[in-house]
């Protein structure tokens, strides 16, 4: 798609070899990087969410504006029968967060220091993606970058143990697939795959230039995940959302800052409406108003630098094993990854906000 800067026809060999070399490395530096950010859960420093693509827009020095649509009322449908039988159901854990974002890799761009603080303290997490952040390009570029949250997951909490895989088919009829970690069945992340949004809320001619914009606007009926899972209509959207997070048994949520607030605008379209949604479905799935964190995304941007030193070198180093596995926004160092149009300068930052605090428009 034309919104997006490709790589090189050399950079996907380059970053193979790179990625080989490093491997070693990388897995002796995870308990070094797991130990930094015990001492991040200490600063008490907090999150903010968001993450996204490298697009031609990110020339520019301060990163994307995503496109401001107006996005219609989010209105969840009562359910007949409980969900307490979901075929989701996670064992309950200690202090428990489910996190809910629209792509692979707004949690470590917005939701950390924060995201660290919770694996580094035992809690349990459990994350859930909403849309494949495939950009148009197909399966096999999503997967790699799950692969690269997995890694930066890793790299949080200090292991490389493999990853279990299931396919779960919802109540809700959704079909999700979920890894969880041999050694640490506290964290999973379940990934629902439905299309990217684009930054001008217009989704992908692959995808039937369609995302959530149009599915919760009613432009468009359904959307079809791109791994060919069934097709979700907007009510049962927002009942297979309800249903994981009522999964979790959450004590806390975090998710992206809803399209409701001003704090959105700029911001992915992707992220208001993950946001918006989480907002809307939260009280059906028993979770109150005050137990949400939203966290601002590209705006953040135009806020204070809150996050340097040590937790900033850490934050960095988390991003930069994601970035490993993901080809659009691969950089070779903490100083590359820092000087990229955008993700620089909203890993230098970390804005969390309650319902009280979202300033509603």
């Amino acid at each position: 798609m034309s919104d997006i800067d490709e790589p090189s026809s050399g950079d996907g060999a380059a970053r193979s070899d790179a990625h080989s070399s490093s491997g070693a490395a990388r897995r002796s530096s995870l308990s070094r990087r797991a130990l930094i950010f015990g001492g991040l859960a200490a600063g008490g420093l907090a999150a903010i969410g968001g993450g996204a693509l490298l697009y031609r827009d990110m020339r520019r020095s301060e990163g994307p504006d995503g496109t401001w649509v107006k996005l219609s009322p989010i209105v969840p449908l009562p359910r007949d029968a409980p969900r307490d039988g979901s075929p989701a159901f996670e064992e309950p854990g200690v202090d428990t967060t489910v996190a809910v974002w629209a792509h692979a890799d707004d949690d470590i761009i917005f939701a950390n220091p924060h995201l660290s603080e919770v694996i580094a303290s035992g809690a349990t997490l459990r994350t859930i993606f909403v849309t494949a952040g495939d950009a148009g390009r197909g399966l096999a570029y999503a997967q790699q970058r799950e692969a690269g949250i997995r890694a930066a997951y890793d790299a949080m909490r200090g292991s490389a143990a493999s990853w279990q895989t299931s396919e779960i088919t919802l109540l809700s009829g959704a079909r999700v697939t979920r890894f969880v970690p041999s050694d640490d069945p506290r964290l999973s992340i379940t990934v629902l795959r439905l299309p990217d949004g684009n930054l001008s809320a217009k989704g992908f001619p692959s995808t039937g230039d369609a995302g959530l914009t149009q599915l919760i606007n009613g432009t468009v009926p359904v959307l079809a995940p791109i791994d060919g899972g069934p097709t979700l209509d907007a009510a049962r959207l927002s009942d297979t959302v309800a249903e994981l997070i009522h999964a979790g048994r959450p004590d806390h949520i975090t998710t992206n800052i809803p399209h409701e607030s001003v704090f959105a605008h700029g911001d992915h379209p992707d992220h208001s409406c993950v946001g918006s949604l989480v907002r809307a479905v939260a009280p059906s799935a028993g979770v109150p108003a005050e137990a949400v964190t939203y966290y601002i995304g590209y705006p953040s941007k135009r806020q204070p630098v809150n996050v340097v030193g040590a937790p900033l070198d850490a934050k960095v180093g988390v991003y930069q094993v994601y970035a490993a596995q993901d080809p659009v926004v691969t950089c070779d160092d903490a100083s590359a990854c820092l000087a990229q149009p955008g993700f620089g300068q909203w890993l230098r930052r970390s804005y969390p906000k309650t319902e009280g605090e979202l300033q509603l428009s």
